[in-house]
């Protein structure tokens, strides 16, 4: 009976074991998808800064008030198209960084299920 009931509290604490590093990875795979998105986040902030500056530039070459306001249009319709691309793949990742990092977790209670339903 004793030593049943020191495998029962061998085998509780190895899972919680894995619970906890299920937890760690589920936390390392969060924080670099997150600096991955952040990143993605910077990069098209800077195009659309330096696509504004090129456009500024090109503002002080015209000969026209069409002609700026053709350049201006160009800009604001370039800015909404590339925001709505970038907001649409902005969502896409973050969901599946989502599935990704709830992977391991989701993995621990489907075991947990397997293995305390059976004892239930």
């Amino acid at each position: 009976m004793v030593d049943k009931a020191f495998k029962t509290v061998e085998d509780l604490v190895a899972f919680n074991q894995g619970n906890f590093e299920a937890f760690v990875k589920s936390g390392q795979i969060w924080f670099a998808g997150v600096q991955d998105l952040s990143k993605a986040v910077a990069a098209t902030a800077q195009a659309q800064i330096d696509a504004t500056v090129a456009t500024v530039k090109a503002l002080a070459g015209v000969k026209s008030l069409k002609e700026a306001v053709d350049l201006q249009t160009g800009l604001a319709r370039s800015h909404v198209e590339k925001v709505v691309a970038e907001t649409s793949k902005l969502t896409d990742a973050s969901l599946k960084l989502a599935e990704q990092s709830w992977a391991p977790i989701n993995a621990r209670v489907t075991l947990a299920v397997e293995k305390f339903g059976r004892a239930a």
